[in-house]
Order: structure tokens, then C-alpha cells, then sequence
């Protein structure tokens, strides 16, 4: 019933198998892909027929994480998995980007690769195993693919790299970088990193480039056994060559006077009437399909724009390859907001602003592999007006997510401490311009505004991106690209860092792969223009302010004995409740006993912070307390005297001499000054109104001398 073909390696320390025609026999081509106890079901499946009227490959990549796989049931109302989550979003990206650049380039068939995680043994992340699979399921297909490629995570423990580390290895490891390619060379690079150099980073993706050969060797292998027959491919039809000479013929001229144009707005409009002079002329012509004409002006923009840049070694706005465009920065642009920071590059522009919060702000994330909260939040927005269009503002898709989590953790490295600044801290970047690389322009903004926030950074981080053109032997390696040096060009090669080192990297490459020599320029030009980048920024801050913001709340942290605990939270949540609806202040109470009081009022926390010690104090024995009558009984009083504590007055306690009845003395409700006599074994109170000045609060008895001044 079932062709089984299965191939085992040891990976890493671990076997890793993949195994095909068991499950899911309707798909083009299906893998279960396991690494120790992970199993992910990778299927690809493409349409027949080519998609109509497009000039594009339409892939789609879905990771999905079922909450079974760890034995879990789904949060929430319907407990059910809803939309993707962030990290299955994030993951969808990671396949996509080194498998697209690896199909055939006339191939326009609807394709779709699912990676289904059906077990996590919480100690293999699933994502590079859903990778291997989804490039082992393509290879199998015969849907024209040029691959296989592998894929592997690097850590970096004491000095020493290692391939796959475990989820527990991480929390040791200065280093989290995925790397994907080919045989040949390098395809994908996604990385966190706490400050490493150039040469570490390098060395770190060529470990990696050679830790997953033998995964490529074990697809190829399992390839001639299982592969099915490969699709026809769609040929370049004839006519198209005649197509393109005729547009070269009428449009080079004007696109290449457009594409000497430094300015975008000018330029897109210079490109889109020389666009327009040329199908007038053509639109005689029955021979010119609209699909073949529209590639024929993509190619022509590329030779145009790529050979120019190879030729003569300037580029569309007239830079030469190294120089970065001019940058302004400013800080404190929002007079309300905690931090903010305007932050241009040329013709990209970001506004970001900080906000803080405090423990009851953090956001909880529901992982596969156990709950969590996150203290630091960064949110991307790419609104249609920042590239002068006009389109529905839609949900976060998965280029924002994306380039907000690159940002993330480029500036992630260089938090401080929970215990050093117990804020959580919300950056929102709005990309207000757009023309090359807004997500590394959100890296300096966000910096920058965590710094006017008061942010403790341990130093500022600025990015760069890198492109690249290569044509044969040729190629060009630039800083600071524009939007159409990124589209047009063969690489996307993102660099974050500190003055000291890398904290990010993130490389896309548009062609087959790139060589460890081109990563070694990009990386040492990176360098250059990362610092530069930095000194233009240090011009409006080069570290965090003294203070935060007065519009920001002030957060006090002090410790109280675990078993007080339940004493200030009280019956319900009825006591901290009281004290904050009282005083206005926010507190939030940690296992350990951290009590953390928040308010924008410096008063509000001074309250809250006495109301708090005054429940978990403990009487001492001969100090004098400020109190309040609770309940008159016939032979003394109760005084409610250090929080919800009471003790009791005797009525020969009340007052000198003899009293006959105690509402002489005092009532319920009066404020009185008493004196902790004794606390017997049950934990009862005596207390002495005799011996104090209910005036003065000074001490009337004869050991006064060596008793403590009243509080």
C-alpha cells in the first residue's frame, strides 16, 4: 500500500530522517522531516497550468504549529489554533527567502509549501527541521527546483561554535544565527548576536555552510530513489527576444535620462512617461502582449541600472558605492511621548517612538514550547503613503512582522538588565519615507528614542544595508542601498551593530548563492558605514538621559519576605486593590517577594510604598506606632496600629490613675499614639497609651531613654 523511501543521517550529534510516501500521498510531493523527537510534515504542491497575467513567481510558504505536537491545549475561547503566530510567521519568512531564488525563472505556477510541526520534543526547534523537509519535499516533486538546499543554526558557547545547539545550549550561546544554501555557497543568513565581530559572524555562517552538506548529500541521495519525473519547463518563446529589442529600441533612451535622476519622486515620474512614450508607439503593434512587454521593461531596467553601477561605479542618485547617504537626527520630536526620535537617511525617514510601562504591560507570549512574557516590544509600520501611494491600511502582514523582529534584535542585545531598569518598553516605528531600507533606519530611530526615554543602553546600535550587483565575474558591492538598487540588484544584506560589533546580520540573496570572499567586502564596508552611522546619531544623543521622562512612570523595587506575599495581595486581590485604586499607583508582586510600585505621581508611590510596608512590618517590642480605635470592649480597646495589624490597650493602660470606664478615654474611631509592651506566643499585641504623649508622641516611662523615637 505504501512506497515508502526513508533516509537517516546523524546530524549534529542527533539522527535526522526523512521519509516520504507514508503520508499525505495527494500532495506533489510529501516529507516527514525528523530531528531527535521533532517531526515536521513538509508538503509542496503546484498547479498545472501556469498563473495568467503576472510577471512573478506566486509561492506561498505556510508554518503552522500545532499545539498537539507538545501536548498542549490551545488558549483562548474556541481552543482551537487561530491566526498565525508571530514566530510561525516569522518562520514562513525564513522558508521562503532561501527557496524562491532556487525555482526555475519562467516558472509562474501557483506553488504552495506547508510545514506542519506534528511534534516538538521542546528541544529541537522545529524551524530549520521544517526547512530541510520543505527543500527535501520541492527536490522530490519534479516541480522544477534548483535545488536542494540545506539549512542548520549555529550557536557560539566559550569560544567555541556549535551546530544545532539545544534549546537549553541557547540560554549559554552569544549567538543565534540560521544559515540556508546550496552546495556552492550561501543563500540565507538571520542572526542575533551580542557584539561579535566581523570575522566571528563570518566564520560563523561558513560553520554553518559546511554543517548542512551533509544534509544536501542525504537529499540527493534519497532524490535518486524517490524523485519523481521533472515538469516540462516553459521555454522563452522567440517572439520575446523580438519583443525586447523593440522595446530596448524605443525606451533605453528615456529610461536611462530617468534613471539619472537622483530624486525618487522625480524619477518615478520620468520612468513611468518613458514607459508611456514607448507603448504608444507600440500599441499598434499585434505582435506585443502586454505580459511579454512588461518583462521586457523589467530586463531593460536592470541592464540599465546594473551595468551603469558596473561600468562606471556610480550609482542612480549619483553616490559611488561606499558613500552613505546624508543623515539627520533628532530626538525629544513628541512632547508627550516617554521617547522619541526622528530619524532620516536620504530619502527614508522613520519616526519612533518609546513608551513605558511597567510589569502589567508585558506581553505574554503562548509558545510551543512553554508560556513566556516579554519585557521589550518593537512594532513595525509601513504605511502606503511613506512611498507616496494610496492603498488600504491593513493589519500587520508579514514584511512588517518581519523587519520589526530584524530591528528587535539588532537592539535586543544591548537592553539593560530587568533588575537594572524594570520597565517594559514599547517602540513603535512608523516609516513616514521609504526609498531603501526603512528597517535598519528603524534600528537608529529606535535607539535613539530609547535613549531620550532614559533607556540605559549599554551602547547605541545603527544598521546598514548592503546590496549587490554581480554579472559574471563582475560585481559591485554597495552601502546604503535605495529601493531600487534592492529590487534590481542580487542581494539584501542587512548589518546591525555596535561600534564594537555585530549584534544582527540578515542576508537575502536573489541568485543562485554568493561566495565567502563577497560576504568578507559586504561585511568590512558594512563596518565602515556602521560606524559612520553612528557618529551622525551621537550628534543628537550617544547614550540614555539621567532620568526618564516626567510623563513616564517612576518605578520603585524593594524586596518583602515570600511569606507577606498573601498579606499585601489579600483575600481576592481585595487589599492590593484598595491600595491602588486609593493612591493611583500600579504594583505588581513577583514569586520572590519583589514588590515594584509604579506612578507618574512621585506622591502617589510614596503612599503606596508606606501602605505596603506598614501591612508586612513587623511590631517591635518598645517602639511607639501611630494608631486608630477599631473596637471598644469593657476592658480596654483594639488599635489597629502597623497596617491590618491590631493590638490590644487594657483599660489600666489607657491613662494614669484609675479609669472606670474606657469611652472616658477614648472612643472608636479616635487616632491614638501607643506603645508595643509585648507579644506573647500567639502573636498578640499589648499596647500602652499610659506611657506615651498623646500630644508630643514622647515616651513617659521610666526606660524611656533607651526606647526608639516614635514613628
Amino acid at each position: 500500500m505504501f512506497n515508502v523511501v526513508k533516509k537517516e543521517i546523524n546530524w549534529g550529534g542527533r539522527t535526522l530522517t526523512l521519509e516520504t510516501g507514508r503520508v499525505a500521498r495527494q500532495a506533489d510531493c510529501a516529507v516527514l522531516a525528523t530531528y531527535g523527537e521533532t517531526t515536521v510534515l513538509c508538503t509542496a504542491v503546484a498547479q498545472r497550468e501556469p498563473k495568467q497575467g503576472i510577471d512573478f513567481f506566486p509561492l506561498t510558504i505556510n508554518y503552522q504549529e500545532k499545539t498537539f505536537a507538545a501536548g498542549k491545549i490551545p488558549g483562548g475561547f474556541f481552543k482551537r489554533e487561530g491566526r498565525p503566530s508571530e514566530k510561525e510567521t516569522l518562520t514562513s519568512r525564513l522558508i521562503d527567502r532561501p527557496i524562491r531564488p532556487l525555482f526555475h525563472p519562467q516558472f509562474r505556477n501557483e506553488t504552495q509549501v506547508i510545514c506542519t510541526v506534528i511534534a516538538h520534543d521542546l528541544e529541537n526547534d522545529p524551524d530549520m527541521v521544517a526547512l530541510v523537509g520543505a527543500s527535501a519535499a520541492l527536490t522530490l516533486s519534479g516541480i522544477p527546483f534548483m535545488g536542494p538546499l540545506g539549512a542548520a543554526r549555529v550557536g557560539y558557547i566559550d569560544g567555541e561554535f556549535v551546530l544545532n545547539p539545544l534549546t537549553d545550549q541557547m540560554e549559554d550561546s552569544i549567538l543565534d544565527l540560521a544559515v540556508a544554501g546550496t552546495q556552492e555557497g550561501v543563500l540565507m543568513v538571520e542572526s542575533e548576536a551580542e557584539e561579535l565581530s566581523e570575522e566571528v559572524m563570518l566564520n560563523a555562517v561558513m560553520f554553518g555552510h559546511r554543517g548542512f552538506q551533509p544534509v544536501i548529500n542525504a537529499i540527493i541521495e534519497m532524490a535518486e530513489e524517490a524523485a519523481k519525473e521533472p515538469w516540462p519547463t516553459t521555454e522563452v518563446p522567440p517572439e520575446q527576444a523580438v519583443v525586447a529589442s523593440r522595446v530596448r529600441e524605443l525606451a533605453e533612451e528615456g529610461l536611462r535620462a530617468a534613471y539619472s535622476e537622483p530624486d525618487k519622486s522625480k524619477r518615478v515620474i520620468a520612468i513611468d512617461q518613458a514607459k508611456a512614450t514607448a507603448m504608444d508607439t507600440m500599441k499598434d503593434d499585434e505582435d506585443m502582449s502586454g505580459d511579454m512587454v512588461k518583462g521586457a521593461f523589467k530586463k531593460l531596467e536592470k541592464d540599465i541600472v546594473r551595468n551603469a553601477i558596473l561600468d562606471s561605479g556610480i550609482r542612480i542618485d549619483g553616490r559611488d558605492t561606499k558613500t552613505v547617504r546624508p543623515i539627520t537626527c533628532e530626538v525629544g520630536v513628541l512632547p508627550r511621548a516617554h521617547g522619541s526620535a526622528l530619524f532620516t537617511r536620504g530619502e527614508t525617514q522613520v519616526l519612533n517612538v518609546t513608551t513605558l510601562g511597567t510589569g502589567q504591560d508585558e506581553q505574554i507570549i503562548d509558545a510551543l514550547d512553554g508560556d513566556y512574557r516579554e519585557h521589550f516590544l518593537l512594532h513595525y509600520n509601513f504605511p502606503p503613503y511613506s512611498v507616496g501611494e494610496a492603498s488600504f491600511l491593513r493589519s500587520p502582514g508579514r514584511r512588517e512582522i518581519g523587519h520589526g523582529k530584524l530591528a528587535w534584535r539588532a537592539v535586543h542585545p544591548m537592553l539593560p538588565s530587568k533588575e537594572e531598569f524594570p520597565y517594559t518598553m514599547r517602540v513603535v516605528s512608523e516609516v513616514t519615507e521609504s526609498n531603501g531600507s526603512s528597517s535598519m533606519a528603524t534600528v537608529c530611530g529606535t535607539a535613539l528614542s530609547m535613549m531620550d526615554a532614559g533607556v540605559p543602553l549599554k551602547k547605541p546600535v545603527a544598521g546598514i544595508a548592503m546590496g549587490l550587483i554581480k554579472e559574471d565575474d563582475r560585481y559591485a558591492v554597495l552601502s546604503d542601498i535605495l529601493g531600487d538598487e534592492d529590487h534590481l540588484g542580487d542581494m539584501d544584506f542587512k548589518v546591525a551593530g555596535t561600534d564594537e560589533g555585530i549584534t544582527s546580520l540578515q542576508m537575502d540573496i536573489k541568485i543562485t548563492s554568493i561566495t565567502e570572499q563577497i560576504m568578507q567586502i559586504a561585511l568590512g564596508q558594512a563596518r565602515e558605514g556602521r560606524l559612520h552611522i553612528l557618529g551622525e546619531m551621537s550628534k543628537a544623543l550617544s547614550s540614555g538621559r539621567e532620568e526618564v521622562s516626567g510623563n513616564a512612570p517612576r518605578i520603585t523595587a524593594f524586596q518583602i519576605p515570600k511569606d507577606k506575599i498573601r498579606d499585601v495581595i489579600g483575600t481576592g486581590g481585595k487589599v492590593i486593590r484598595e491600595i491602588c485604586e486609593t493612591t493611583g499607583a500600579k504594583i505588581d508582586i513577583e514569586d520572590d517577594g519583589t514588590i515594584k510600585v509604579a506612578a507618574v505621581d512621585g506622591e502617589a508611590a510614596d503612599r503606596a510604598i508606606e501602605w505596603v510596608k506598614s501591612i508586612v512590618a513587623e511590631p517591635e517590642v518598645g517602639v511607639i506606632y501611630t494608631g486608630k480605635v477599631v473596637k471598644v470592649v469593657d476592658f480596654g480597646a483594639f488599635v489597629n496600629f502597623l497596617g491590618n495589624r491590631d493590638g490590644l490597650v487594657h483599660i489600666s493602660e489607657l491613662a494614669e490613675g484609675r479609669t472606670n470606664k474606657v469611652t472616658d478615654v477614648i472612643n472608636e474611631g479616635d487616632q491614638v499614639k501607643v506603645k508595643v509592651l509585648g507579644i506573647d506566643d500567639r502573636g498578640k499585641v499589648r499596647l500602652s497609651m499610659r506611657v506615651v504623649n498623646q500630644e508630643t508622641g514622647e515616651d513617659l516611662s521610666e526606660d524611656a531613654a533607651d526606647t526608639p523615637a516614635a514613628e
